[in-house]
């Protein structure tokens, strides 16, 4: 085991210069012992309450490139990255410029989770720009895998760029006390409980820090899947923009274990 964790702090650290717009962070002491976890069997639950985690940031020349693209949109542009988007995008015409940057985030992520998790295989992705105005989140969820109904947690990389983040559960959700779990369903279906309205049981969970929320312009690591018992995906809620709206750019990339 010393050996591999040797092998693995050492990929890790040469892994930089293979990255094109992002940028490796420097995991704590405290962080390794939770990565090398997660490289050696990626559906340890007691790993997945301690996600997400950050692994990479990215770089200033490309944070405010994307930035200004999507501020030059008053809509909101989503893309799914399938089978055929880089014929579409790349083949016989100029790419758009996001389109750009989703390519090279996802050739960097892919690097980043070959080193990380050697077993995952892209899945699914897609990339949102432009200016988001949903006066409220559409609802605690989760990211599945229609195409496994069976699957157990897999890695999914998300990251936010400048302005809009995403509230997280924080924690084991499973061993909050009747009071929380009750909160944390207004979330999840936008309704009202004994505790309250679904916009104050959100401001109420920030405060305690039952929900926590993800740095924009970070990669983050997270748990998506169908469900298992040995596995928590994370469920995660959008922050709503003020009236207005903010521009925004949001990147997925979900992968498989195979």
């Amino acid at each position: 085991m010393q050996l591999a964790n040797t092998s693995l702090r050492e990929a890790w650290a040469n892994l930089q210069p293979r990255l094109k717009i992002l940028e490796a962070v420097q995991f704590s002491s405290d962080q390794w012992p939770l990565v090398e976890r997660l490289h050696a069997d990626f559906n340890d639950r007691e790993t997945h309450t301690r996600l997400p985690i950050t692994i990479a940031r990215f770089c200033d020349a490309a944070r405010k490139a994307v930035y200004e693209h999507a501020r030059q949109l008053n809509d909101v542009r989503t893309v799914s990255v399938g089978d055929g988007w880089f014929l579409k995008e790349f083949v016989g015409g100029i790419p758009d410029t996001m389109a750009n940057y989703a390519r090279l985030y996802n050739d960097d992520v892919d690097g980043i989770m070959n080193v990380l998790v050697p077993s995952a295989r892209y899945r699914k992705g897609h990339y949102a720009y432009g200016k988001f105005t949903v006066p409220e989140p559409h609802g605690l969820h989760t990211d599945h895998s229609a195409e496994d109904p069976d699957s157990a947690g897999e890695p999914i990389c998300i990251a936010r760029i400048e302005t809009l983040g995403t509230h997280y559960v924080a924690g084991d959700y499973q061993a909050y006390d009747p009071e929380t779990q009750s909160m944390l369903k207004a979330l999840r279906h936008w309704i009202v409980v004994p505790e309250g309205e679904p916009e104050d049981v959100l401001d109420e969970l920030l405060k305690r820090a039952t929900l926590k929320t993800i740095p924009v312009n970070h990669v983050m690591l997270m748990v998506a899947g169908n469900g298992s018992e040995n596995s928590q995906i994370t469920q995660h809620i959008a922050a709503r923009p003020p009236d207005g709206g903010l521009h925004s750019a949001f990147f997925q990339r979900q992968y498989r274990l195979a």
